[in-house]
């Protein structure tokens, strides 16, 4: 899952950075509206945090530009404005959630997970394909029922397809959901990484769509 992160508060930027990618997002930070607006027009994020005291324009005229662009990518807004109006007038513009500062890192995990399971295949947060069985809070794997430890690369690709059962991705896609800007990245980083899932996965569970990318089967296929 990959984060434009939208916050003029440096010190905070960083630190909410820094616990969302030990929660395995990627993150995309920006200071100010203009450089938001820029980044959603390259289209490659899929959910964004937004300030609403942004140093150049105000965080809901970002809000409308996004959703008259790209009006089913999920909105949080995480603002110090914590009057009831001030929320309401954030969910009327189209934020899908509003959480006011001071906020508890856990409870903003938890409601980017319910974001992100509105706009993935998965309902809940255990996720099972097969006898392969991901838990996405905990970060944790099992196959067989047997627990198994991933790099956080291959989860965080592992955690896509499975999410996307029976959904072909591209690597382009895959790309984007496991690097963030300036991040290098060569031509072959996202086969390397499926090679590698591969020898610890059960056979035939990663499928290659030669010319087109990777798919997981859903149960039963």
């Amino acid at each position: 899952m990959r984060v434009l992160l939208v916050e003029d508060d440096v010190p905070l930027s960083a630190a909410l950075t820094h616990s969302l990618r030990k929660a395995n997002y990627v993150v995309d930070c920006v200071f100010d509206g203009k450089s938001a607006l820029n980044a959603l027009a390259i289209n490659q994020n899929d959910l964004i945090i937004l300030d609403l005291g942004l140093p150049d324009m105000d965080g809901l005229d970002v809000l409308k530009t996004v959703r008259r662009q790209q009006a089913q990518l999920p909105v949080l807004i995480l603002t110090a404005r914590d009057k009831t109006t001030d929320k309401i007038s954030g969910l009327d513009t189209g934020a899908d959630d509003y959480l006011p500062k001071p906020f508890d890192i856990d409870e903003l995990l938890a409601r980017l997970r319910v974001l992100e399971r509105r706009i993935g295949t998965a309902s809940q947060s255990v996720v099972t394909v097969k006898n392969v069985t991901l838990d996405t809070v905990h970060h944790s794997l099992t196959i067989n029922g047997k627990n198994l430890h991933l790099p956080r690369r291959e989860l965080m690709l592992l955690k896509a397809l499975m999410e996307n059962a029976g959904r072909v991705l591209s690597k382009h896609q895959l790309e984007n959901k496991l690097y963030e800007w300036g991040e290098e990245v060569t031509s072959n980083t996202i086969e390397v990484h499926v090679s590698h899932l591969r020898k610890k996965m059960p056979d035939h569970f990663i499928k290659t769509i030669r010319g087109v990318g990777y798919c997981i089967s859903k149960s039963g296929d």
